[in-house]
């Protein structure tokens, strides 16, 4: 792992640089892709996707089962190369298949997990050693079908699949406490016979450790539960709903370029 966290929490940074300035061309999942960033960051990394290894099918799988923040997902493979991201104004708002760099169609929330379970069963007849990960958002968590493919997962102790949940505490509608309170997730998760984990899931270093510990779990699949802050970076965006989705003017962007610019000091 080496030097790997500190070059995450800059790719991180620049990532999230890119997203706030595709939202001053359209509108953008402002709050969920900047709570995400640093997770997806992290298993970019964590699995060394890259113009070289994109193609390979034997590589890991990343699966980002909220589609809707597809835009850091966006920034991140940006970064390393993988994809040409532009203006983003010929990128579609959720995951389309044939994309570099993405594995799975997602934005109907609730099928990540179980498109995961399927390439994880698959690593498995195939004899393949590479894993799995899904992003899910703590909100998707209302979808029965994320349940289902969680039970089917440890019964079929598909060990080399991951999942991470954003828990940012919000999704469209509200508080997720309040929209469908699931809590204690941590609980519910190991009662359905996975590993369990927490992290702030905006350190770097803690995620990279998280996901090595995931990578050695044997006979049952592994969920990091990661603490986040929907907006993350751009103060005025932070715990807000206002910027699930948007755009922003030029003002804007030059307020919240320079918010995340002068986190990176404090």
């Amino acid at each position: 792992m080496g030097s790997r966290p500190a070059g995450t929490a800059a790719l991180a940074q620049r990532a999230r640089r890119t997203v706030l300035r595709l939202a001053a061309h359209q509108p953008v999942h402002l709050g969920s892709s900047l709570s995400v960033i640093d997770i997806l960051a992290a298993l970019v990394r964590d699995i060394a996707l890259s113009p070289a290894n994109v193609g390979d099918p034997d590589r890991d799988r990343l699966i980002l089962s909220k589609g809707h923040a597809v835009w850091a997902l966006y920034a991140v493979l940006g970064e390393v190369g993988v994809l040409d991201v532009g203006d983003g104004e010929r990128l579609a708002g959720h995951p389309c298949e044939g994309m570099p760099g993405v594995d799975a169609a997602t934005g109907a929330l609730g099928h990540g997990l179980s498109i995961g379970a399927g390439y994880a069963a698959a690593a498995r007849l195939h004899g393949s050693r590479r894993r799995t990960f899904v992003v899910l958002g703590d909100g998707e968590l209302n979808e029965g079908s994320v349940w289902e493919a969680a039970m089917f997962a440890a019964h079929s102790r598909l060990s080399s699949l991951t999942a991470v949940v954003d828990v940012n505490g919000l999704q469209q509608e509200g508080r997720t406490a309040e929209v469908l309170d699931l809590t204690p997730l941590d609980e519910k998760w190991r009662a359905f016979g996975w590993r369990v984990m927490t992290v702030d899931g905006h350190d770097t270093t803690a995620l990279h450790a998280r996901l090595g510990a995931a990578a050695d779990a044997a006979g049952r699949p592994s969920v990091i539960l990661a603490a986040t802050v929907k907006g993350k970076g751009v103060p005025f965006m932070e715990h807000s709903l206002d910027w699930h989705v948007g755009s922003l003017s030029p003002d804007q962007l030059s307020a919240a370029l320079a918010a995340v610019d002068g986190a990176v000091h404090r």
